[in-house]
């Protein structure tokens, strides 16, 4: 099972986990990822072509479907405007074995920070803007898991 879902609504990510863990196995792992503060940011804005996220999310899923067996993935991303402290995403995979599971969400994390199409703009207290460039340190992890 594949749950995917870009939305601009929070998301319970408790829920979320147990659903995966009732489809049976012995590990859940799971990544949830907030706005993080600092830097006198009031919040990130989050920009996407919606056919084209999805898309790109759920070959993000199937290739770790691929890599490692799995009984369930789900990913969900949230865009729009998010204050600090919120909740931006969610990956969580679940496995027979807790390797495969956290090994599975660690490779969809670093994939949804470098393949994923999102566009990220910060908006400071002081009303300045800027957009988000991708990392390096986030392209390396990602290509780290190239065969």
């Amino acid at each position: 099972m594949i749950k995917i879902l870009v939305m601009e609504g929070d998301f319970d990510a408790g829920e979320e986990i147990k659903a995966l863990a009732a489809l049976g196995g012995g590990a859940v792992a799971n990544f949830v990822g907030q706005v993080r503060g600092g830097g006198k940011l009031a919040a990130l804005e989050l920009e996407h072509y919606p056919a084209m996220t999805e898309k790109a999310l759920r070959k993000i899923a199937d290739k770790a479907a691929e890599k490692w067996t799995l009984h369930g993935i789900t990913i969900i991303h949230r865009v729009g405007q998010l204050q600090v402290g919120e909740q931006i995403v969610l990956a969580a995979t679940c496995s027979d074995h807790r390797q495969a599971a956290i090994e599975a969400c660690s490779y969809i994390m670093d994939q949804l920070k470098t393949v994923a199409p999102f566009w990220k703009k910060e908006i400071r207290l002081d009303g300045s803007e800027n957009w988000v460039e991708e990392r390096q340190s986030d392209v390396d992890a990602a290509t780290s898991w190239n065969d």
